[in-house]
C-alpha cells in the first residue's frame, strides 16, 4: 500500500470511532443509551438504516452474485419496504403504547421471563454468527491488501466496532453508520468512474450493459411461478417481508423508527 492509502484507512477509522464516542459521551440513563436520547435528526436515522442493510458482505457478494447469475436476486429485496411499512403501522405504536423500547422487553411482559430470555439467547447466537461473518469478511480484503494475519485483523476490527457501539450505545451507532453511508456513497462513485475508465477503447459503458443484457445478466423481474427458480417477484414480495421483518423487530431499526416516532410526538 501507498503512503497515501495508509493515511486515508487510518484516518477514516480514527474519525469514525472517536467521533462516535465523542458525540455520545453525555449519554447519562438508559434511555439515552437505547434511544438516543430523542434527538437524533431523521436524515441521520435514515442513513444508519441503510447501512444496517448494507455491510462488507453487501459489496463484495452481491457482485459476484451478480457475474455469476445476474441481478435476478435483487427481487428478494422487494419485501424490504413492505417489511419498513408492516412494522411502522403495526410494532411501533404496540411499543409506544407498552413503554418498551425492545421485542423481548414485549415478549417478557406478553407471556414470562424465560420466554423472553429465550428469545434473547437465539437471537444473541444468530446475530453473533452473522456478525462474525461481518466482520471476516472485510477481514479478508484487508489481509489481501495489507499483509496482515487475518485472525489480528478480525480481532483490531472487532475491537473498534465494540469501542464505539458499548460507550455509545444507539446514538454512537446512528451517528457513526451516517459517516459510513457518506465514505460508502463516495467509494461507489470513485470505484464506477474508475470502472468506466477501464473499460477498453472499443466498448463504451452503454455497449458493456448491452452486452450484459444479451447474456442475461440483466434480467432483473421474473414473474413465473416456477418452484425450481429461486428469485422471483414473488418469492421476493412473500419470503422478502417475512424475513425482513423477522430481522429488522428484533434489531436496532426498530429503535431508530422509536426515536423518529418520540420526536414526531414531541412536535405535535
Amino acid at each position: 500500500m501507498e503512503l497515501l492509502d495508509w493515511i486515508v484507512l487510518s484516518v477514516t477509522l480514527s474519525f469514525i470511532v472517536i467521533f462516535g464516542a465523542y458525540k455520545t459521551r453525555k449519554n447519562t440513563s438508559v434511555q439515552d443509551y437505547i434511544k438516543g436520547g430523542n434527538d437524533t435528526k431523521w436524515w441521520t436515522i435514515g442513513l444508519s438504516v441503510m447501512a444496517t442493510q448494507a455491510s462488507a458482505i453487501t459489496f463484495l457478494s452481491t457482485p459476484g452474485q451478480a457475474f455469476h447469475s445476474g441481478m435476478g436476486f435483487v427481487q428478494f429485496y422487494f419485501g424490504l419496504p413492505i417489511a419498513m411499512v408492516i412494522i411502522c403501522l403495526v410494532f411501533i405504536p404496540i411499543y409506544h403504547k407498552l413503554k418498551v423500547y425492545t421485542a423481548y422487553e414485549f415478549l417478557e411482559g406478553r407471556f414470562d421471563l424465560k420466554t423472553r430470555t429465550l428469545a434473547a439467547i437465539l437471537f444473541l447466537v444468530q446475530r453473533g454468527l452473522a456478525a462474525g461473518i461481518t466482520i471476516f469478511a472485510p477481514a479478508i480484503i484487508l489481509s489481501a491488501v495489507l499483509g496482515w494475519d487475518l485472525v489480528s485483523l478480525n480481532i483490531i476490527i472487532g475491537v473498534l466496532v465494540i469501542i464505539y457501539t458499548v460507550s455509545g450505545g444507539t446514538k454512537a451507532v446512528n451517528v457513526t453508520q451516517k459517516q459510513q453511508m457518506v465514505i460508502i456513497f463516495f467509494g461507489m462513485l470513485v470505484a464506477f468512474f474508475m470502472i468506466v475508465d477501464k473499460l477498453p477503447e472499443n466498448i463504451s459503458f452503454t455497449k458493456a450493459l448491452d452486452i450484459a443484457g444479451a447474456s442475461g445478466k440483466m434480467d432483473v423481474l421474473d414473474f413465473s411461478f416456477d418452484l425450481s427458480n429461486r428469485y422471483t417477484v414473488w418469492t421476493g414480495f412473500l419470503g422478502g417481508t417475512f424475513l425482513m421483518l423477522l430481522i429488522l423487530v428484533q434489531t436496532k431499526v426498530k429503535c431508530n423508527v422509536i426515536c423518529l416516532g418520540n420526536r414526531l410526538e414531541k412536535a405535535n
